[in-house]
C-alpha cells in the first residue's frame, strides 16, 4: 500500500510542479530568478519533472524504470538545492518537500524492484 501511495504522491507532486513550470507560474519565476536560474530553462526543467512522473507510473509495469525515474527526481532536486545554495539562496520553499517525496518514492521503488 505504501508503494502505491508514495508513488502516486510523487507522480502528482511532480506533475503539478511541471505544470507550474510550463505555465511560468509567477511564484516559480521568482524562485528561479532568486536562484539565478535562466527562465529559458523552465520548460526543459518541467519536461524533466514530467518525465520523472511518467517514469514512476511506468514503474508499476516495469519496476526498474520506476527506480530510475525516482533516482532521477532525487538527483534533480539535489541539483536544485545546489543551484540555490551556490548563490547563497537559503530560502528553501518547497524544494525540501519535493526532495523528501522523491526520496520516499525511490525507497519504495527499490523495495518493489527487489
Amino acid at each position: 500500500m505504501a508503494y502505491v501511495t508514495l508513488t502516486l504522491l510523487a507522480v502528482v507532486a511532480n506533475g503539478f510542479s511541471a505544470t507550474l513550470d510550463f505555465a511560468r507560474y509567477k511564484q516559480v519565476v521568482v524562485v528561479m530568478e532568486r536562484g539565478r536560474v535562466p527562465l529559458s530553462w523552465m520548460t526543459p526543467l518541467g519536461v524533466l519533472k514530467a518525465a520523472g512522473a511518467l517514469g514512476l507510473l511506468a514503474g508499476f509495469g516495469y519496476p526498474p524504470l520506476g527506480v530510475a525515474a525516482a533516482a532521477g527526481l532525487v538527483l534533480f532536486f539535489v541539483a536544485a538545492f545546489v543551484a540555490h545554495f551556490r548563490v547563497r539562496d537559503f530560502a528553501l520553499g518547497l524544494h525540501h518537500l519535493y526532495l523528501a517525496i522523491s526520496v520516499a518514492a525511490l525507497l519504495v521503488q527499490i523495495q518493489a524492484a527487489t
